[in-house]
């Protein structure tokens, strides 16, 4: 049986998949991707963004929403990668956040990668299970869902 390449999306694509932007474009990349079914996005953590100036001043955090965005983020662009020309300019929501977990916490100098793993889909909505992780070290996991909104 022959292996199926893995795609990968640099900052490019995820400019013109999604509608965020700085400071709240949560990813720099995407790897390992497998058609809608799976993929890693990639944060770099770096301590000039600015949810660190409150977040917290003398012990820097990457605040859990925002983990939970950038899975959710991750998991758009492998949703809208798959999609024909004409719906790519569509938008994806959140429609459910399930089984959230905070294990750890990630801050400054850690990459952050967003393992994304998809449960089902069902016409214009779609279920991930997501991890987030440090290097071998779960931060985060949750079950996220999200819709393609019509036009």
């Amino acid at each position: 049986m022959k292996e199926e390449a893995l795609g990968a999306a640099d900052i490019r694509e995820i400019l013109r998949l999604l509608p965020h932007r700085y400071p709240f474009l949560l990813i720099d990349r995407v790897t390992g991707i497998r058609g809608d079914e799976c993929g890693v996005g990639i944060k770099n953590i770096t301590m000039n963004e600015p949810q660190f100036v409150g977040h917290f001043p003398d012990n820097p955090v990457m605040p859990g929403v925002l983990v939970i965005e950038g899975m959710a983020q991750t998991a758009c662009v492998l949703c809208l990668r798959q999609l024909p020309p004409r719906e790519k300019a569509r938008t994806m929501f959140f429609l459910t956040i399930d089984k959230a977990k905070f294990r750890k916490t990630a801050g400054p100098g850690d990459v952050l990668e967003y393992h994304m793993t998809k449960v089902t889909h069902r016409r214009s909505m779609w279920w991930y299970r997501g991890e987030a992780k440090v290097g071998d070290t779960l931060v985060a996991e949750a079950v996220l869902g999200a819709y393609l909104a019509e036009d």
